[in-house]
């Protein structure tokens, strides 16, 4: 499969997992809505809730990108120190025939960088001042290259509305759950009143504010584990020589500093994950059963090495 079928299949799902947010919040908005009336009225509830759910993806498509920069203390990079990243980046976006992104720079040792924004003209890119210091210019070449390749392949807006969406479903839930578990009686007593119908739906709403934010975090990571690999082939191809990110991802790998202000929810957006790493280590990979593994961030630095150096 060429690269524009890749990008244009990259589009096609990245409107289906926008939409199955879009429904998973409804639903979860639903679920409380359940629960805070005792199991009764909750049709009526969910047309609430899609409209909820319809304003919060607007929302996000608007003001997410400002979260993400601001969670990450990311400052713009202003100053002749930053001259070389400015440089690069602007050699870069003239190859790939993009718009140069807004430049951040986050005060953090650990070398990371990431993307966000709705679209190419409204992008955003912050580097750590770790990664300046530690990549020379072409590694670093390499690391702006795999997150422009993000920004050409629209993966920056679905990965920072699936951040908003799953922190939206998370507080949702367990607002539901401890309206249950500290407040609830006069809710059951609703439910006994209103029947097996009523107890029915409560049930089934708890169910979904347990499962949901399990499911939302799943889909966030998966979506996140296939754009890396997309995006270092992408990156690849703009600078046309693959050691330069081979060695970068290498410096990522032997380097175990954590982002100081990262957190599970914003660390799909990082070139590689900012979280403390797994301890236990077993032939360079991670251990872990296979749901720990659907729960990773990124794909193995390791297999996307191999990748490309296989290119």
């Amino acid at each position: 499969m060429g690269m524009y079928e890749q990008i244009a299949r990259n589009k096609r799902r990245s409107f289906l997992m926008l939409t199955a947010f879009v429904v998973l919040i409804a639903l979860v908005a639903t679920a409380l809505g359940v629960l805070l009336s005792g199991g009764v009225d909750a049709f009526g509830i969910a047309a609430v809730a899609i409209v909820i759910a319809i304003a919060m993806a607007w929302g996000s498509y608007f003001w997410s990108d400002k979260v993400a920069l601001a969670a990450s203390h990311a400052r713009p990079a202003d100053g002749p120190e930053f001259r070389r990243y400015h440089n690069l980046v602007e050699g870069l976006c003239i190859a790939a025939g993009l718009p140069k992104p807004r430049l951040y720079v986050v005060e953090d040792p650990a070398p990371n960088a990431f993307a966000t924004g709705r679209n190419p003209k409204h992008a955003a890119l912050a580097v750590t001042t770790g990664l300046l210091e530690k990549m020379n210019r072409v590694e670093l070449e390499g690391v702006i290259a795999h997150e422009l390749s993000h920004v050409k392949n629209y993966d920056i807006l679905v990965t920072t509305i699936a951040i908003t969406a799953v922190g939206a479903i998370a507080l949702m839930a367990d607002l539901g759950l401890r309206f249950m578990w500290f407040g609830g009686r006069a809710g059951r007593r609703d439910t006994n009143d209103s029947g097996p119908l009523g107890l029915a739906l409560v049930l089934l709403a708890l169910a979904l504010l347990v499962l949901a934010p399990f499911a939302a975090q799943l889909m966030q990571f998966a979506m996140s584990r296939r754009r890396e690999f997309l995006a270092d082939a992408s990156g690849v191809q703009l600078t046309r020589y693959p050691p330069g990110l081979i060695s970068a991802l290498k410096k990522l790998r032997a380097d175990q500093a954590v982002v100081h202000y990262a957190s599970r929810a914003t660390a799909q957006m990082w070139i590689e994950s900012p979280l403390e790493r797994d301890q236990e280590v077993e032939e360079g990979r991670k251990k872990g059963t296979w749901l720990n593994r659907r729960f990773d961030t990124h794909p193995p630095l390791e297999d996307r090495i191999a990748a490309l150096e296989a290119m």
